[in-house]
């Protein structure tokens, strides 16, 4: 089909292959807009990897992948920016979405390189997460115009570039996340048993990646106050072996369960399985993890970073219970009133149910659906 007849091509290009956020983001963005849907006409829709990290992203369509792990040695990383540049000039694509700090240094130069027509860089990444010099790097590409626009999802990450010349900022947007409804009417007991989970032991747990900056450790601490408490934990990383450690150090090893990495389908099932979700992050943009669970009717006991503050409210009422998750007794205690007082736990799932109606999908994908189109004008806060 020739250029000027065919759909308009997109390719989102994020750094690692695994289910996490910001990966749940370009999925969703991705089958949305290659839908023809109220009038819209649909975009032919790509999704490149520069790295597998796990099989969590495999059943993407149109998926691609520059490396089967992060290279390492100078000759790894030539063939890693060789299948890069390769694979971005086979798909032709009219708009470049990358994510991720090192998905938007990486893919919008190749992009300019070959004249994409339109980059879109998205900024979902903690500035903790972020090293001076990558910083630095993102800094003179949006000066040089390598971006066209760069979406946020928080106004306390739209803060972050506060400091910025005004020619980095104009092309800022303001785009919050949308999700997926996670809620599952299927019993508790039957989803627990589906995860092989304790069916009449308290259960507490968390959706994350498993890396030291999630703190899930913090969350294992806390066993040690609540003798009778359950924790399931969903998700893969380095911080593995590490958590592991920990729980058998702390004579809990038997209380933690982890669980692995699940698929967004399945994320439902394991949200029902518990009784509170926390969510103890010491860096995040948005939280996408506790938005769901929240949303979702699930309680949630949660570190009260600024922009957590910010994702979860509704009207100025808090849809999730904020501790200091570095205090232990802090910690404990959110959770233990939340497992003890029905009314509070019940009060609180109503809330957070609120949330889909301030962070709705369709609203997300129309946003990025002006941007591609280039109609938008921008959001800012």
């Amino acid at each position: 089909m020739p250029d000027e007849h065919r759909p308009k091509r997109l390719l989102f290009v994020q750094t690692q292959a695994e289910m996490a956020g910001a990966q749940e983001i370009s999925r969703l963005l991705g089958t949305e807009l290659s839908r023809t849907d109220k009038g819209h006409s649909a975009f032919d829709v790509h999704h490149l990897f520069l790295y597998r990290k796990s099989a969590g992203c495999d059943d993407f369509p149109n998926v691609h992948f520059a490396a089967d792990s992060a290279p390492k040695g100078l000759m790894a990383a030539l063939r890693f920016a060789f299948n890069t540049v390769r694979i971005i000039r086979q798909i032709r694509p009219d708009v470049l979405l990358p994510f991720q700090h090192y998905g938007n240094i990486v893919a919008a130069p190749i992009g300019r390189l070959l004249r994409v027509k339109r980059i879109i860089a998205n900024h979902v990444s903690a500035p903790a997460t972020i090293s001076p010099k990558v910083r630095l790097i993102d800094r003179w590409l949006g000066l040089a115009g390598f971006y066209d626009v760069m979406t946020v999802n928080s106004k306390q990450t739209l803060q972050d570039y506060a400091d910025y010349p005004d020619r980095y900022k104009r092309r800022i947007v303001y785009v919050p996340h949308g999700f997926a409804d996670k809620t599952c009417t299927m019993p508790k007991a039957a989803a627990r048993s589906s995860f092989s989970l304790p069916v009449n032991a308290p259960l507490i747990g968390t959706v994350a990646r498993l890396h030291p900056l999630k703190q899930i450790d913090l969350a294992i601490g806390i066993l040690s106050r609540l003798p009778h408490v359950h924790l399931a934990v969903a998700g893969q990383g380095p911080d593995a072996e590490r958590l592991k450690t920990i729980a058998l150090e702390l004579g809990v090893a038997e209380r933690l369960h982890m669980v692995g990495e699940i698929s967004p389908g399945d994320i439902g099932r394991f949200l029902a399985c518990l009784d509170v979700f926390v969510f103890p992050s010491a860096a995040e943009t948005f939280g996408l993890a506790a938005v769901e669970a929240a949303q979702a009717g699930i309680p949630v006991v949660i570190n009260g970073l600024p922009v957590l503050r910010e994702v979860l409210q509704v009207d100025g009422n808090p849809c999730a219970l904020f501790v200091n998750a570095s205090d232990p007794a802090e910690f404990a205690a959110g959770v233990q009133e939340l497992l003890t007082d029905p009314i509070r736990h019940e009060a609180l799932s109503k809330q957070g149910r609120r949330l889909s109606s301030i962070y709705s999908l369709d609203a997300m994908v129309n946003h990025y659906r002006e941007l591609v189109l280039d109609l938008s004008q921008g959001h800012a806060p």
